[in-house]
């Protein structure tokens, strides 16, 4: 073997008594190792159990106190050095739709690293427990970052893990933490307390040459590690590290597959929750992230499209705090109405339930964030829940149920000018409780029953808002309605206390 020969022929005034090779030949072994999992050979079976064998051997061969002695820092980086060329080798081809044999050879190879970093940890667990070994944490700070990148890639379910490589990672991420005293992979990235500077910095750097227009899709890993490890990451520690997050933020969120984009969403989605906002509105940071996000509205896939909406609607009172407004002036259109008016836009010729729902189920937080200014937007909502209220939308109903929550919310902040509208809103409400009272489909029982509730508060509201007009209008229904179920909304609305005209909330 390759060891054997670096091993005889090291220099014979270098050579140790005890304890394993010497400091000269450890270098030279593991500087040989390197060069044979960078070649050629590393990809041959024969090469690659050859080389894995040697690397275990010399390992094990070798004290604690040989690879964490006081004067042995070019071992240590040697060490960072072969770790890194081993998360290489172990991580998965470019082409991220190679099934089958592609993936099951990265799995193979997963868990022969994985075992050598478990040697290493132990090695370094050993040399933390011992009092001659007091170097132990300057080779933690060279294997910490590639054996973390390791764990994160492999013990994630991904197209190229399996059950035995996830467990073999997932094992190593834990003993990581315990030799570095962390109890948590935040506590890690962040440090465990204000002294400690925490491993996050490291493990961007390591990313970073995949993180780059040209590179990221080189190695399809980078993304999830990259995105697992900054949700770790929450305030106050991440506003520091802005500047690294935001360009593969970004980056990752513009690019043409969907499931990229949602992936980029949720980073900068992270970043928004967890950076200050004076730190996002310097530099017009806050506007970038608008104008990227905004922009992807326009794709009509609605997992991307809940993942935008959930962003900007905590995107919006950030903004909002640069927006300046004289009183005498008439109030400038925020970006949150700009949204919505793109989003009324979609969902009037709008026919897929899956889009339509997504649409809906963020609606009412539109309407509660613009408040009274939901006024300007009056004509083209009062369209759309109409239209909405008139389909079915499967047995559970989410987008009716929605629509009618929006309701709510549009007649309890416009209503001295929905007062108007009584009689249009009055006829889709009651066709829906007809509908709902007679439908035989297989919508559960609770569902029919919430959405009759939900339609008999909006009536409730709209007679309090028009000063009992409602009730006047319903007076002659059960003169000619034999229907149990919608002889008993009529009853509550028309039993609804009369306590005073609506006034708002």
């Amino acid at each position: 073997m390759e060891l054997d020969s670096a091993l005889e022929n090291s220099p014979p005034e270098s050579s140790s008594l005890a304890g394993g090779p010497s400091s000269a030949a450890l270098r030279q072994a593991f500087s040989q190792i390197l060069h044979r999992l960078t070649r050629q050979e590393a990809r041959r079976g024969n090469g690659r159990d050859a080389i894995f064998q040697d690397l275990s051997a010399l390992i094990e061969a070798t004290e604690c106190g040989r690879l964490f002695e006081e004067s042995g820092t070019a071992i240590h980086e040697m060490l960072g050095e072969v770790a890194k060329a081993l998360g290489t080798y172990a991580a998965p081809p470019a082409e991220e739709g190679v099934r089958g044999a592609g993936h099951s050879g990265v799995a193979e190879k997963a868990v022969e690293v994985g075992l050598v970093f478990l040697k290493l940890l132990r090695q370094v667990e050993t040399a933390k427990k011992s009092l001659v070994c007091p170097a132990w944490q300057r080779g933690l700070r060279h294997l910490a970052g590639p054996i973390y990148v390791f764990a994160i890639t492999h013990s994630l379910e991904q197209p190229w893990t399996s059950p035995r490589s996830q467990d073999i990672a997932g094992e190593a991420l834990s003993l990581l933490l315990q030799v570095s005293d962390c109890g948590s992979v935040a506590g890690f990235l962040r440090g465990e307390n204000e002294e400690e500077k925490g491993r996050f910095t490291v493990i961007m750097g390591l990313l970073k040459p995949d993180l780059n227009k040209e590179s990221w899709k080189n190695n399809p890993a980078t993304k999830h590690v990259f995105s697992w490890t900054l949700q770790q990451v929450t305030r106050p520690w991440l506003s520091q590290h802005l500047e690294r997050i935001l360009p593969p933020s970004l980056l990752i969120s513009d690019d043409y597959q969907t499931e990229n984009k949602i992936l980029g969403i949720r980073c900068l989605h992270h970043t928004v929750l967890n950076v200050p906002a004076a730190d996002l509105l310097q530099y017009n940071r806050a506007q970038v992230l608008y104008h990227a996000i905004f922009n992807h509205l326009y794709i009509p896939e609605h997992h991307l499209i809940q993942a935008v909406l959930l962003c900007l609607l905590d995107l919006f009172p950030i903004l909002e705090k640069a927006m300046q407004w004289k009183g005498d002036a008439a109030r400038p259109t925020t970006q949150c109405e700009e949204v919505l008016q793109l989003i009324l836009t979609h969902m009037e010729p709008e026919h897929r339930l899956l889009l339509r729902r997504t649409y809906a189920r963020n609606l009412p937080a539109f309407v509660k964030r613009l408040g009274i200014l939901t006024v300007r937007h009056l004509k083209r909502l009062e369209r759309v829940i109409i239209s909405y209220l008139e389909v079915y939308d499967g047995p559970e109903e989410e987008a009716r149920l929605k629509i009618l929550e929006t309701l709510k919310l549009l007649i309890q902040h416009t209503w001295p000018r929905v007062s108007c509208r009584v009689v249009v809103l009055l006829k889709a409400l009651l066709k829906l409780i007809c509908d709902v009272a007679r439908d035989s489909s297989l919508t559960p029982e609770p569902v029919k029953t919430a959405l009759l509730q939900e339609a008999t508060d909006c009536l409730i509201l709209l007679d309090h808002c028009s000063e009992g007009r409602v009730k006047s209008l319903l007076a002659k229904i059960p003169q000619s309605c034999e229907d149990g179920k919608v002889l008993n909304c009529i009853r509550k609305v028309q039993q609804a206390s009369e306590g005073g005209h609506y006034h708002g909330t």
